[in-house]
């Protein structure tokens, strides 16, 4: 089967794979206005896109688990979307073997775990079409711009290319049905039948050499075989104990995810951490890779995690961050000074902190040399976004920064950043929405690898 087709199969078997078939795409707004249809926002030069994508160059830019058993059910919810026809001819490849989820909370040997390799390759801009056709009766994704922080000119064209990390808390299926009370979205515009095309849509739009994801719990039926089959590899490690196991119907724990582009690295070493704090473990877990540039032969340490919730709990928050940065020193420092890292850092998450809690400090004044890659769209370089997340509940709205993007100032720089939607793009109904999946937007960035002293010389 050619690529075309068996994209087509794939996503055929998505859109029919969860409440009723294409006869239920019937989109409505609050209020029971239907949502106007038209042709969606595509960011200018998607086919082929991405940092080290596949085939093309970017776009413009402008200055500036398997489930678990013995759940109790607690909340309803509608359809996961399983389905034993899910993704057409690439079912039949995981159907061969079940995919075995690795060792909790230890080191991997590289390029083991629950990937499945010798899956036929998919076409990206194809599944992106498909993912655009689902889609149409939706309105279109906000705009947003890639911008560059430092302007168009500090951008060098003769080093290597840069890589592009995506940062996103993607709203687990089982939470955002069941638990979470987005009372200014309707429940339609929360079923898995098409919030996963908008997800897929994004992350394909951009597509990014590193993917960070949080609150995943379609991992095993979705995510995982697709990105599989557009050449990542990945990762996957769920809490401990998973809100999403008290909801009526779910599939399973969500957790974190992190994926990268096997053209553009290899993998060395993985560690699947579950935090403590005050040498107790807790709910809240990291993955850490370490990854050799394909393209440069220098390594590289990619952490994604996500911090406990909600306020009053800040003291946890912080103490969980300083057991990540204390595996990250052991992590990176190997063949570094004391304290040091001997190769760079990125450290992406949900970490449920505004930049007035403990835990961003820690982050900011870390022996590690970490910065936060968003302060750079401030006019002056220091401050954070207003939001990267807004929403309505019962408890009221909400809009603050929780989600960032660290990295090794000294080793990385950053290019470009994708910028972030107006209040006026994200609705006076808050997030999600018929337009956007989750309650959390996307962060995106390109960065590139400072020249080392010795090629200098």
């Amino acid at each position: 089967m050619n690529p075309a087709r068996r994209c087509s199969a794939l996503l055929n078997q998505l859109c029919v794979s969860s409440r009723g078939g294409p006869a239920a795409r019937r989109q409505f707004q609050p209020g029971g206005v239907s949502a106007p249809a038209g042709p969606r926002y595509c960011h200018p030069g998607v086919g082929g896109v991405g940092g080290g994508g596949v085939g093309g160059t970017k776009p413009q830019v402008k200055p500036s688990g398997a489930p678990p058993t013995g759940a109790t059910p607690v909340c309803p919810m509608g359809s996961n979307g399983s389905s034993s026809r899910l993704f057409g001819t690439l079912a039949q490849s995981l159907s061969s073997a079940p995919l075995a989820q690795p060792d909790l909370y230890s080191d991997q040997s590289p390029d083991q775990g629950p990937d499945r390799e010798g899956l036929a390759a998919a076409d990206p801009d194809q599944l992106l079409r498909e993912c655009e056709e689902a889609l149409q009766r939706r309105p279109a994704r906000p705009h947003r711009d890639l911008v560059y922080p430092s302007g168009p000119a500090a951008r060098r064209h003769d080093h290597d290319p840069s890589i592009r990390v995506m940062q996103w808390n993607i709203l687990a299926q089982a939470l955002g049905e069941g638990k979470d009370g987005f009372i200014r979205c309707p429940l339609d515009a929360l079923n898995w039948q098409e919030r996963k095309y908008l997800i897929l849509e994004e992350i394909l739009t951009y597509r990014p050499d590193i993917l960070c994801l949080q609150e995943v719990d379609h991992y095993y039926d979705t995510f995982q075989p697709i990105m599989a089959s557009l050449g990542y590899h990945s990762s996957f490690l769920a809490k401990p104990w998973s809100p999403c196991l008290d909801v009526e119907r779910n599939n399973g724990p969500d957790g974190c995810a992190l994926f990268y582009r096997r053209s553009r690295f290899s993998l060395l070493a993985t560690a699947h951490l579950r935090l403590s704090a005050m040498m107790l473990p807790t709910n809240q877990v990291a993955i850490v890779q370490t990854l050799r540039c394909r393209a440069t032969g220098r390594r590289l340490c990619v952490a994604v995690t996500h911090l406990k919730a909600r306020s009053g709990w800040e003291r946890l928050r912080s103490a969980q961050g300083a057991d990540l940065l204390q595996n990250l020193r052991t992590i990176t420092s190997r063949g570094g000074e004391a304290g040091q890292s001997a190769f760079p850092l990125i450290v992406c998450g949900d970490f449920n902190a505004e930049p007035s809690e403990d835990v961003y400090r820690r982050f900011s004044s870390s022996p590690l040399g970490l910065d936060s890659a968003y302060k750079l769209l401030s006019s002056d370089g220091q401050t954070e976004p207003a939001y990267t997340t807004w929403k309505i509940r019962p408890s009221g709205e909400s809009c603050s920064t929780l989600d960032y993007i660290w990295y090794s100032h000294d080793a990385l720089s950053v290019e470009t950043l994708l910028d972030l939607p107006t209040e006026e793009q994200i609705g006076p109904d808050r997030l999600p929405s018929y337009h956007y999946p989750s309650d959390h937007l996307s962060l995106l960035c390109d960065v590139s690898f400072r020249e080392q002293p010795h090629r200098l010389m």
